[in-house]
């Protein structure tokens, strides 16, 4: 496959009647003045101006500007049927903007699109799709996006650019606190040119990396709605804003059921990075208490879609009529995602847990080989780096380039961090607990400063105990964490598993209540500004960052990573980053699949090519109306 760079147009220090030329070229004609006036704004000295129809931070672009669909849909998909789908617990409000504030209902999102699309099959890359082009200097100084002048929201309204400034604005002011705190020190401006253009001016101090990508993701709702409607951004609620994307909210039940249902009158069926996507005529969302009433309920066909995420599930349940009649598919389906970084997360804002040795013994304690074995039939692999794979994993000692960005902050780490290997995770025997891995704890707790008293109860200085307790809201987590505890109370911690209801959950997690919880990192194959977000000091007390994980070292690293020139620098930064955090350990690393297990309903197709980084089943899967009418007629479904 070919790949594409942007145009690059080189101007010289432009002079009126240039300008005048230059502007009409850009977004057609209109009257003078007004051009002469919004050229002010990007008018540069001797620089290079960036046109393109997409974007890629470093590399090439996988589609031309008149490529007719992307490589993995179908672009003869039929549109039509249903796929439903389940969420756990309940939700209390349709705005997924307001994480602080009450519980958002599942794919409450689905309405909005961003001024750009990223594709499954390549890393990095974004194409207009609110826009026609972006425009930017080699520097990234500012973006300009020259807006579609067909998109309209849901109800009919046409979009702006001042719609773009005004959300822009919106999330700036009313966002959650770590994307305020972003947005603001990267964006100094946002202007609507006219009503098709709208620029954004960066802070020349803020990484020049993720500046355009950053405005590539920029969501747009109505201007016209917010101010008639008096809705904020961070409050909950069931009313929703129009949105400009192929699905709009059809009916809502609190706690139980969503129901998005396709616009007929979506602007954008007939672009080419729609083509073949966007198939169902509805998404049905089920609720249930808990993933144990869902799978029931899916075998009982009340949803017709499901990926599964409990191996005891996957290896021992899937024997159930509709199975065993054909009806119901059980499939795995390659996955080359990068894995979430998941694991018991240590919350490090206790003190009782800032202590490394402390944290490295209880994490002694979690034996994945047996848990793996016996609790989930063998089939997940242990993960080791934040960034599972070969492009981003720390391996074996520092490097060139990596060695290079650690010898920067080399007075801040362990001199462990520069000859030994990246840190892994323990081994362990195939009994449930491992007398070595105790042998170890108990000494990693001595140099803690813990003892064990008559009682056999770790005990510090003052006599106390260490108290932890495991908070949970999945039932299916009991089988995995309960021999955990039960290790943990053998080395002589005073370990509680706590299970709660998940709006407790959400509470507690939210406010950072908890000293452990089975918790998670994302981390993508291509980083930026977000990887200070995640594992940045301000941002500590983020929901992106449920430790409170905070390094001076990592914070220096990152700016490699955000003013990176090409990937190799990035990776390399990255790399480093992540040989300090597994140094650090602030999380018990646990499993990964690499894989989708997915059962369904057999009346869903798929592409033959799905891409590497994309499962695509709500998005260019599609509905076969002969085989929902022979499941129908077989009584397999209602």
């Amino acid at each position: 496959m070919m790949s594409y760079r942007p145009k690059v147009r080189v101007m010289a220090q432009p002079q009126p009647d240039q300008a005048l030329h230059m502007r009409l070229w850009a977004v057609g004609s209109i009257a003078a003045i007004a051009l002469l006036a919004a050229h002010d704004a990007r008018a540069q000295t001797a620089s290079n101006i960036i046109v393109s129809h997409g974007f890629n931070e470093y590399g090439d672009l996988k589609y031309p500007s008149d490529f007719p669909h992307l490589d993995y849909v179908n672009p003869a998909a039929p549109k039509g049927g249903e796929i439903s789908i389940s969420a756990d617990g309940s939700f209390d409000s349709m705005n997924p903007f307001a994480t602080l504030s009450g519980t958002p209902g599942s794919l409450s999102s689905v309405m909005y699109e961003r001024m750009m699309d990223s594709t499954d099959d390549e890393v990095g890359s974004y194409y207009c799709l609110l826009c026609t082009t972006l425009e930017y200097p080699a520097d990234q100084a500012w973006v300009i996006f020259n807006l579609r002048d067909d998109v309209t929201f849901s109800d009919g309204t046409p979009m702006t650019s001042q719609d773009v400034v005004f959300t822009h604005n919106l999330f700036a002011e009313q966002g959650t606190p770590s994307f305020r705190a972003g947005i603001t020190q990267l964006v100094t401006g946002a202007e609507a040119l006219d009503d098709y253009t709208v620029k954004f001016t960066f802070n020349p101090e803020s990484p020049r990396r993720g500046r355009v990508s950053q405005m590539a993701n920029t969501i747009v709702m109505p201007q016209d709605w917010f101010e008639e409607s008096g809705a904020r951004l961070d409050e909950s609620r069931l009313n929703t804003a129009p949105g400009t994307g192929p699905y709009m909210v059809d009916s809502v039940d609190p706690g139980r059921q969503i129901i998005y249902r396709r616009n007929p009158d979506y602007w954008g069926q007939t672009h080419p990075i729609n083509i073949g996507r966007a198939n169902f005529d509805t998404i049905r969302v089920e609720y249930f208490a808990d993933s144990s009433a869902a799978f029931e309920a899916f075998k009982a066909g009340e949803f017709t879609f499901r990926r599964e995420n409990s191996s005891i599930n996957w290896a021992t349940s899937y024997d159930f009529p509709a199975i065993d009649q054909g009806w119901v598919v059980r499939d795995t389906l390659a996955d080359g995602t990068l894995p979430a970084a998941t694991g018991f997360v240590f919350n490090l804002r206790r003190e009782k847990l800032q202590d490394r040795n402390v944290r490295l013994a209880l994490g002694l304690m979690y034996n994945f080989t047996w848990t793996n074995d016996n609790l989930q039939y063998g089939l997940f692999q242990q993960r080791s780096s934040f960034w599972e794979n070969d492009r981003l994993r720390a391996a074996g000692q520092p490097a060139g380039r990596e060695l290079e960005m650690l010898d920067t902050v080399r007075a801040m780490l362990p001199e462990a961090i520069f000859t030994e290997d990246a840190f892994m995770p323990h081994t362990s025997g195939d009994r449930p607990l491992d007398r070595d891995n105790l042998r170890r704890a108990l000494d990693l707790m001595e140099q803690a400063g813990f003892t064990p008293g008559n009682d056999g109860m770790l005990r510090d200085a003052d006599g106390r105990t260490l108290d932890i307790e495991f908070l949970e809201t999945r039932q299916s987590f009991d089988r995995i964490i309960t021999p955990y505890i039960e290790n943990l109370q053998r080395l002589g911690v005073n370990a509680t598993y706590n299970r709660v209801d998940p709006p407790q959950y959400q509470a507690r997690t939210q406010s950072n209540d908890y000293d452990m919880i089975f918790g998670a990192y994302s981390s993508g194959l291509q980083e930026g500004t977000g990887i200070e977000q995640k594992y940045g000091c301000e941002d500590r007390d983020d929901v992106f960052n449920p430790a409170g994980f905070c390094s001076a070292a990592v914070d220096a690293l990152a700016k490699f990573v955000t003013g990176a020139d090409d990937y190799e620098e990035m990776a390399a930064g990255v790399r480093a980053i992540d040989r300090v955090m597994r140094q650090d350990y602030f999380m018990v690393p646990t499993w990964y699949l690499g894989a989708n297990w997915v059962a369904y309903f057999d009346m869903y197709e798929y592409p033959e090519n799905l891409p590497e980084f994309g499962l695509g089943y709500l998005d260019y899967w599609w509905f076969n109306q002969g085989k929902a009418d022979a499941l129908i007629a077989a009584g397999a479904l209602r």
